[in-house]
């Protein structure tokens, strides 16, 4: 029997607390365990730990173990739980599981097991599949929103100062005491007047920036440069 260690991961305090998803988790590693005659030797847990980095106490723990030689699988219930970096797969796979004679990684969900090459094999495959359907929907996100954008749309974060989003929350409409502000940036630097000169004069006049406070040169340069740019 292949001694493993099982690791189970969840990403927030409110799952660990609740345990439905480590429980689950759990379940289908012992199950699996079972089933592959597996010799469960520890299950080990990072409860409201993120994936993004490998630096997780248990995450660490089970590695030790087949550092040492303690065990000779690391079982997962999906591929996500271990991580949902490519490269920080990469890394571990080099590390670990590439040789044939070395410790195996196996994935519940994903049916894969690196004790032979065509679990090797699919590991990559998967692994290279994941990343590209990760870039493609950022690239689709990343397209939809810039449309929206240039369909005077309001995408969310800080409005720029002039405009004011739209009863319908969706577009940006001109601010019109904010834009007399603008003008009169306009016109006082056409006029010659450096940027902290205007800064100085809008202050005087009792046009102030949205948070209140004074006028930076910087800002009021933004201001000329950025402001009907919805």
């Amino acid at each position: 029997m292949t001694r493993t260690v099982a690791y189970l991961r969840v990403s927030t305090d409110k799952q660990a607390d609740h345990g439905v998803s480590l429980d689950a988790q759990r379940a289908k590693a012992e199950a699996y365990a079972s089933l592959y005659d597996l010799d469960l030797v520890a299950v080990l847990v990072d409860a409201g730990a993120s994936a993004k980095t490998l630096a997780r106490p248990m995450l660490q723990q089970a590695l030790g173990m087949l550092d040492a030689g303690e065990a000779d699988a690391l079982l997962v219930v999906k591929l996500d739980r271990l991580t949902r970096s490519v490269v920080d797969l990469g890394s571990l796979v080099d590390r670990f599981f590439a040789k044939h004679d070395g410790p195996a990684l196996l994935s519940v969900s994903e049916q894969i097991d690196t004790r032979s090459a065509a679990g090797r094999l699919v590991l990559n495959v998967l692994a290279s599949v994941s990343q590209w359907e990760r870039e493609a929907t950022g690239e689709r996100t990343a397209a939809a929103m810039a449309h929206k954008k240039s369909q005077g749309e309001y995408t969310g974060g800080r409005v720029p100062y002039g405009w004011r989003v739209c009863a319908d929350g969706v577009r940006l409409v001109p601010c019109e005491p904010e834009q007399a502000v603008i003008r009169e940036a306009r016109e006082l630097r056409a006029a010659g007047l450096s940027l902290r000169a205007v800064a100085t004069a809008l202050a005087a006049a009792g046009c102030l920036p949205r948070r209140g406070g004074s006028w930076a040169p910087t800002q009021i340069s933004r201001l000329i440069k950025n402001a009907e740019v919805a």
